[in-house]
């Protein structure tokens, strides 16, 4: 212990700035210390042992992937075991013992590999790696990848998410099993064997006890198909957790659809829609721009119409351009010379034409997907293009590119938009906060009229992720009661007496200071 904390004060003692100073820093202390360069993983352990304190610009520098916290929650991904898919579309890779659509040399895909896809695992390998890289992930946002969410066992779906909760409650008690622990098919707290009413029991109770552990689920994402949205889809979805909801939509074009075998069509991905919103989740568009049958032109029209057309008007975006990749009948049309991708410089004028078309109240999440490079036939390699576009001076008023991160404010300095427009036979309200000049998103909230109904699909602050309790930073600094606040005024002034949350389960506590309680799954309020 006094040699660790020996090493590590060595280390403190440079001035660390930037990631340049971190590294001759760390090789000046393998130097005096006769050893190896240390990881950031290692600094970090090392300073946790030693009971070090460290400034926060230091503890910036050191994270690994800084950005992953930086929008006020922690991302933590966990794969569904291999299963058949309902579809067959054209584009899709099939790889024998890995779900539909992905591939075995995918990070994601290798890490559930590892953990033999057992949920409770993968759920405390990924807190393990964010705590590891000086991370503190107490405000989690679950997002489960893998297949189509609703064509699996209703039994399995109860068990995978009720051993997600459990992995995230055990990790605060530091009762964590070893990483192999999903090797033998079972999984470390909740097995398979337990009848449907065990699991849904089960669930509650791990729920109930998410809501005052240190390490809260606060969103559950959840992935699908829009041909498989229906009421009583949604109506489970809201008892497991889930907050936002993706589908592949891919494109909104019947022949387009037609032509790459998709099995749904655009009056699906309108009614799933509409019915997504009407239940209080963030919706989630997977759009695939050089799908066969498309131009660019036409591409850029599609996502013109996503915003003008008020039967879409997706809250986020994520964009999956085309590859080819073996396994594919796309591979099979690519090698008859039946089909043709488009060039990086084409898909890059496309995507930035696109990111300027992007209304301020939806987030562009992903611009590529994580495929590696090797295992790409045909199409796009440029994993970085998000930070190409900025390089190049690309100016984008999503709301990923405004987010506050690590920007200081004063409480007082800034100012509430709102913006509201017609969706899905509703109207929403985007109620922001912003800098004086506009060019910072503080926080902000969604809030959904319809029916006499009054629905808060969304409420967020931005800014590093912090513990509750801490107000250094954007977040808990009274933003959020306030953005609530207006939401509520609008309610009110619209003749309507009732509010409803779709609240995470880890974050039901805050509202519940707020007035509201737990009702059929969702936050209410009289108001």
């Amino acid at each position: 212990m006094n040699k660790q904390k020996e090493i590590i004060e060595y280390l403190l003692r440079h001035e660390i700035k930037d990631e340049k100073t971190l590294t001759r820093a760390k090789r000046q202390t393998a130097k005096k210390f006769k050893m190896h360069i240390l990881s950031n993983a290692e600094v970090f352990k090392y300073i946790n042992l030693a009971k070090i304190k460290i400034d926060d610009n230091t503890k910036n520098v050191l994270k690994k992937r800084a950005v992953r916290t930086m929008s006020g929650v922690a991302p933590v991904a966990v794969l569904t075991k291999p299963y058949p898919c309902p579809g067959k579309c054209a584009y899709c890779p099939t790889e024998k013992d890995v779900p539909q659509s992905y591939l075995s040399n995918e990070p994601a895909v290798m890490r559930a590999i590892r953990c033999n896809y057992d949920p409770y695992v993968q759920t405390q390998d990924r807190l393990r790696a964010l705590v590891a890289n000086g991370h503190e992930p107490t405000k989690i946002e679950l997002i489960v990848i893998g297949g189509t969410w609703s064509y699996f066992p209703e039994k399995y779906k109860y068990w995978y998410i009720l051993n997600c909760f459990a992995g995230a409650n055990e990790f605060a008690s530091r009762k964590r099993s070893p990483a192999n622990a999903g090797m033998k098919g079972k999984s470390g707290k909740y097995g398979l064997n337990l009848s449907i009413k065990k699991l849904k029991e089960a669930l509650l109770f791990e729920q109930k006890k998410n809501e005052k552990t240190k390490y809260k689920i606060i969103g559950l994402t959840l992935e699908t198909r829009p041909d498989y949205i229906n009421d009583q889809e949604l109506l489970e979805m809201r008892i497991l957790g889930c907050t936002r909801v993706e589908i592949g939509v891919q494109a909104i074009d019947d022949k387009i659809l037609k032509l790459n075998k998709r099995g749904s069509d655009v009056k699906d991905i309108v009614d799933a829609t509409a019915l997504l919103k009407n239940y209080g989740f963030k919706v989630t568009y997977h759009i695939m721009p050089g799908l066969p049958g498309a131009t660019p032109t036409k591409d850029y029209k599609m996502y013109q119409q996503l915003f003008k057309d008020e039967r879409f008007q997706p809250d986020q975006i994520k964009f999956y351009p085309t590859v080819v990749t073996k396994g594919s009948l796309l591979y099979r049309w690519w090698k008859a010379g039946k089909y043709k991708p488009y060039s990086d410089k084409a898909l890059r004028n496309l995507i930035i034409k696109c990111k300027l078309a992007t209304p301020e109240y939806v987030r562009i999440i992903r611009l590529i997907r994580d495929i590696p490079g090797e295992s790409i036939i045909a199409g796009n390699k440029v994993t970085n293009l998000r930070q190409i576009m900025k390089d190049e001076g690309v100016q984008c008023r999503c709301i990923r590119c405004r987010e506050a991160k690590n920007f200081q404010f004063s409480i007082s300095d800034f100012r509430l938009e709102i913006i509201s427009y017609e969706a899905s036979d509703g109207k929403e309200y985007f109620i922001q906060a912003v800098s004086q000049d506009k060019k910072y998103l503080f926080g902000f909230c969604r809030l959904r009229l319809t029916n006499n109904t009054a629905m808060i699909r969304e409420l967020h602050v931005y800014g590093q992720l912090v513990s509750l309790g801490d107000k250094k930073k954007v977040q808990h600094a009274g933003l959020g009661k306030l953005l609530l606040d207006k939401a509520e005024k609008i309610v009110t002034e619209n003749k309507i007496n009732q509010i409803k949350i779709i609240s995470g389960v880890g974050v039901r506590g805050y509202y519940r200071k707020l007035g509201y309680r737990l009702k059929d799954t969702y936050m209410l309020k009289n108001i």
